[in-house]
């Protein structure tokens, strides 16, 4: 049987040191040579099952210190320099390997400092929506992604842009499409661009969803789309085409700091504008005001998807024609915020939307259902919420669906307009008092409700309870 050999060097040099060892004395008590042990801290030499038995029998070196799991440090350092912070000064897996080969213990600490960073800037930033909220600006810096400024810059401005709105309605009246906006799409385009569109199986397009050839002048979707999704592709493709200059002057108006943050606004812009084609302002808004907003009947109407209706609520806010100022919010399965959107923008101030009781969460044990719940914030503020699942590209049978939950909220004062909220009284009488309202939080670190069982995180704005003769309902009690 082959002899495993293994290079640990630098971890026999730390042992070594901090038992007060010299090399010759080290040596002495393995039975070898003090330049051979040399050659292994310098990882001239491997260590054999032997040296390795020796260390643990005379040292008391446990065999696992001696070898670490060099993959996940490795991948423990390639999320340190993913930060944006390091983001021009990324490395390759082999230069890695060797920091973490010849300084475990220094990319080790490298490690530990980037996550005690991390932690310490969501602590900040967790401070800095709390003294904002008390009306106190902060000018705290954070070093940012372009994804993440693009989300955060549409996140804080109302979710309507007038000029799109605009361009669209006078591109639909162009294609008069009547019930059949795909067709009047794609005779547009191949008429006015001689640009064609194709569908391409998953094993021709493996990786993208919508690709143009400039080429040959074709758009090719992808057959992972569903109808709803092909459509707006299209209708995307056409907008970026046909509103070039009218989203140019919108994404200019934002002001974003980088070019890659650009290009992603764009693409946002561009999903909007397919929205306002798709969905044209006043016919929607008529019929979401008749309907109730009831999410299902407009989808039916409008030839649309869940998401691409429960999207459009949000942007109905032309002056003296506004609807109810709804605000959205997309995860996914771990929870991690993909993308938010408000009619006056996303009230993080009076909402949060990151408190683990809303119906978001819940939504994931009960795929394509709509939970409907009334929630209220510590400050009393009341709104009503509606969840669902959604479904991702069509995978092949092996493939994993990822699926996202998203959620459709807007103050509770608006509930007799809203078709959801009419299963929401607990008790006899109706009215504000007769509703069943889910206490929530901004976010475990902003929250101070006692008692919850869903809290996951202490607040900063609390010491912890550290009692010894008194255990509360959850891990992280405080006084």
């Amino acid at each position: 049987m082959a002899e495993r050999k293994i290079f640990a060097g630098p971890r026999v040099r730390r042992a070594r040191m901090e038992r007060g060892l010299t090399q010759t004395a080290m040596a002495n008590g393995l039975g070898i040579s003090p330049s051979y042990l040399n050659l292994i801290e310098r990882n001239q030499r491997p260590l054999t099952v032997q040296l390795i038995l020796k260390l643990a029998s005379v040292y008391r070196i446990e065999p696992e210190a001696l070898q670490a799991d060099e993959k996940a440090s490795v991948a423990a350092l390639r999320e340190v320099f993913a930060d944006p912070l390091l983001a021009d000064e990324l490395p390759g897996d082999a230069e890695l390997a060797e920091l973490v080969a010849g300084a475990p213990d220094v990319s080790a600490a490298i490690v530990k400092l980037f996550r005690a960073y991390r932690e310490q800037g969501g602590r900040l930033s967790d401070l800095s929506a709390l003294l904002a909220k008390e009306g106190r600006a902060t000018a705290l810096s954070s070093t940012r992604l372009p994804f993440d400024e693009v989300s955060e810059v549409l996140a804080a401005r109302p979710n309507h842009f007038a000029s799109l709105e605009e361009e669209a309605e006078a591109f639909s009246k162009l294609l008069q499409p009547y019930d059949d906006l795909a067709a009047a799409l794609k005779a547009w385009l191949k008429r006015e661009h001689g640009i064609s569109v194709r569908i391409l199986p998953v094993a021709t397009m493996p990786n993208w969803r919508r690709r143009y050839d400039r080429h040959t002048s074709r758009l090719f979707l992808s057959e992972r789309l569903s109808p709803f999704d092909r459509l707006r592709e299209m209708a995307m493709e056409a907008c970026l085409v046909r509103m070039n200059v009218a989203i140019g002057v919108e994404v200019e108006a934002l002001k974003l700091s980088t070019d890659e943050a650009a290009r992603l606004a764009r693409f946002e812009l561009a999903r909007y504008a397919a929205h306002a084609l798709m969905m044209p302002y006043e016919p929607f808004r008529a019929a979401a005001e008749r309907e109730r907003y009831d999410i299902d009947i407009l989808r039916s109407r409008f030839g649309v998807s869940f998401e691409q209706a429960a999207t459009r609520l949000t942007t109905l806010q032309r002056p003296g024609a506004a609807a109810i100022p709804f605000f959205l919010m997309e995860i996914d399965q771990s929870g991690r915020q993909v993308r938010r959107a408000g009619a006056r923008g996303f009230p993080v101030s009076r909402f949060g939307g990151g408190c683990p009781r809303l119906p978001m969460y819940a939504a994931f044990a009960e795929p394509g259902r709509i939970l409907v719940e009334a929630v209220e914030m510590p400050d009393e503020t009341a709104f009503l919420c509606l969840a669902r699942t959604l479904e991702g590209l069509q995978g092949r049978f092996d493939e994993k669906v990822r699926r996202t939950s998203i959620l459709l909220g807007c103050e509770i004062g608006f509930r007799e307009g809203i078709v959801y909220g009419d299963g929401l009284f607990s008790s006899a009488g109706g009215g504000d008092a007769a509703i069943k309202r889910t206490p929530i939080g901004p976010a475990c670190r902003l929250c101070e409700r006692a008692g919850c069982l869903s809290r996951a995180e202490p607040p900063i704005t609390r010491p912890l309870g550290l009692d010894e003769m008194v255990t509360g309902l959850s891990a992280f009690d405080f006084q």
